[in-house]
């Protein structure tokens, strides 16, 4: 900038001809005519620099990038995250973060996979407020995971959907993650319950969006109409809702950023488990190591504010609140209730008026003040999860049903269905006959109410190692093992409880009551 002013300055007040200028500022006459031409310099072209350092990690950058097409768009890979990756798996290529972060800009730029939001900071106070949403996911359940849906046939190695209820606190910036098969009213309440033990207290303040499972309609302005088990769960954990302007997800932000960031960082590759508890521990210990990290311009780390947060909440409830929906369906003729949109068989008579309590993960069945079923929910529609121990008594009268029953497949599915007992059921019916060796295999099942499921599959499998499939050597191995259990019974101290003991009776006393009779007495007495 300097040099044009002065080739402009020399050309009018000094030299006067552009090879004159030239020649005294010590340039080319080309940037005389540029500099007469314009004040500004024109902005340089940029040589296409060598990169000595990015250039081993772009084909391991390009691949990650490429393969985010496929995956959920909120579960695509950040630049830190990919930083992070290959320090970790490639450990020979050294390159700095921010080397990284341009080179990733420019792809997604050019991929199309960049996206970009806009947020307004605010400031709370510690136990005030707190947010809540739930967010999706996606996991990979590897072979002999379980199903999530208990009435469905099971699928292995297959990737599904999750639902993420979470909870952050605006203050200290901690949150509760919890995984559920689907956004259900009783996943909804009882990760409220989880939230509240995990941060030991109840925040004064809990802001939703407009969720069916608390929000049944939307009045003007700020005014809702809620649910009534939502508004029984409020009044119980003490907490005021304030809800959201619809379509306007900015105004819980906290939580919309932290479901992003968590789902980027912790769920970044797919993760690989076996079963929704699995998830759900990987989610806890991801969520124990969030409380190490420092958010931007705050002086403490999550872990330190969540435990100086933890003074100013609201005590938690002595009891917790009942999560239960009910509903009172009769049996059909098929041994089933149907709660919701599904039916769950039970081991009552046709006709009987039942309880259904439905929880976040399981369906209980109560008649007479007692449990008399228990399943795994079911989240699709018009399904029959059937137990087949429930129709034992009436296979007892039937037992030419057996084999094709719908019970007896969704056992056999579920792997409740050992390999010894198709052994052992083949066997008996070879030398008996069909239906007798059917009614002897149902019998074998009706031992487990006695006996237990594992302890007759073990009598079972130890009867054929033996040659014998019959019911007759399946009870006297169960016998024999009741007896074994017997005899290895040890004696255990008592201690405080000796002070109660007392001798043993004694028989002398009751002696003296007996007449002294002689054998001649009697048998005088007896020819008299």
């Amino acid at each position: 900038m300097e040099l044009y002013e002065q080739i402009r300055r020399e050309y009018e007040h000094g030299a006067g001809t552009i090879r004159a200028v030239a020649r005294k500022c010590g340039v080319h006459r080309r940037e005389v005519r540029r500099a007469l031409a314009s004040a500004m310099p024109a902005e340089r072209k940029r040589p296409q620099r060598v990169r000595p350092k990015l250039a081993p990690a772009i084909p391991f950058i390009d691949a990650i990038l490429e393969a985010d097409r496929k995956a959920p768009r909120k579960q695509r890979h950040t630049a830190h995250r990919i930083w992070t990756r290959l320090r970790r798996e490639k450990p020979e290529i050294v390159v700095g973060e921010s080397t990284v972060r341009e080179y990733v800009n420019l792809r997604k730029q050019a991929m199309g996979l960049l996206g970009r939001e806009v947020f307004v900071p605010q400031s709370y106070q510690f136990g005030g407020e707190a947010q809540v949403d739930w967010y999706e996911a996606w996991a990979d359940f590897h072979p002999g995971s379980e199903d999530l849906s208990p009435g469905t046939p099971k699928v292995d190695g297959q990737r599904r959907k999750v639902y993420i209820f979470c909870m952050r606190s605006m203050a200290s910036g901690a949150a509760f993650h919890r995984a559920y098969p689907h956004a259900t009213q009783q996943a909804f309440l009882e990760a409220h319950q989880l939230a509240f033990r995990w941060f030991g207290g109840v925040f004064r303040t809990l802001r939703f969006d407009n969720l069916t499972s608390a929000v049944k309609k939307i009045l003007r302005g700020h005014q809702r109409e809620e649910t009534t088990r939502f508004i029984a769960f409020r009044s119980h954990w003490g907490f005021r809702a304030e809800f959201c302007t619809p379509g306007e997800g900015h105004e819980k932000g906290g939580v919309e950023g932290e479901g992003g960031q968590y789902r980027r960082n912790h769920l970044v590759p797919v993760p690989q488990v076996r079963s929704l508890e699995e998830l759900n521990r990987l989610l806890e210990s991801e969520s124990g190591q969030e409380q190490g990290r420092l958010i931007a311009g705050r002086s403490q780390t999550i872990g330190a504010a969540m435990l100086a947060e933890r003074e100013h909440l609201l005590p938690l409830a002595e009891e917790g609140f009942d999560l239960a929906a009910l509903h009172f369906p009769q049996v059909d003729a098929r041994g089933c209730i149907k709660v919701l949109t599904n039916f769950y068989s039970t081991p009552l008579p046709v006709g009987t008026s039942v309880q259904a309590k439905v929880y976040s993960a399981y369906v209980e069945v109560w008649h007479g003040g007692r449990s008399v079923a228990r399943h795994e929910r079911c989240h699709d529609r018009f399904q029959h999860v059937l137990e087949l121990e429930h129709y034992l008594d009436v296979l007892a009268k039937k037992p030419g049903a057996l084999a094709g029953s719908t019970a007896l497949e969704q056992c056999r599915t579920q792997g409740r269905w050992p390999a010894g007992y198709d052994c052992s059921w083949a066997r008996v019916c070879e030398r008996e006959g069909h239906q007798a060796g059917t009614r002897a295999m149902i019998e074998v099942l009706l031992l487990s109410r006695t006996h237990g499921a594992a302890r007759v599959r073990q009598a079972v499998d130890a009867a054929l190692s033996m040659g014998t499939a019959s019911l007759s050597g399946v009870r006297y191995l169960l016998s024999v093992d009741c007896r074994q259990a017997d005899a290895d019974a040890t004696a255990v101290e008592i201690g405080a409880l000796r002070r109660y003991d007392r001798p043993q009776p004694s028989m002398e006393a009751y002696e003296q009551l007996r007449p002294s009779w002689t054998e001649t007495t009697v048998a005088t007495e007896v020819i008299q």
